[in-house]
């Protein structure tokens, strides 16, 4: 299944408390059980204005139903053509 990354701009996430972390997790984990097994959260990176979200979907028209849904911006939704880490050098 394609994998995509979701830019989300929310200036001030970064100083959200874990219960506020933890709402919003919930609310996209209420979404995505609406929206049925073909959408997968796999995780997120918080940084001080933006939330980087790694998903796994059929297409990018279901990751913005879920944003709509659940509130949520996607500002950006690109889609992972590959990967690399340190071994990919070996």
């Amino acid at each position: 299944m394609p994998q995509y990354v979701i830019e989300r701009d929310m200036p001030g996430v970064g100083s959200l408390g874990q219960n506020e972390l933890k709402g919003a997790s919930q609310t996209s984990c209420s979404v995505l059980r609406e929206l049925g097994p073909e959408i997968q959260w796999v995780q997120s990176y918080v940084t001080d204005d933006k939330i980087y979200c790694i998903y796994r979907a059929p297409n990018e028209d279901i990751i913005r139903e879920h944003a709509q849904r659940g509130g949520f911006p996607a500002n950006k939704i690109s889609q992972v053509r590959n990967m690399i880490d340190p071994t990919t050098a070996e």
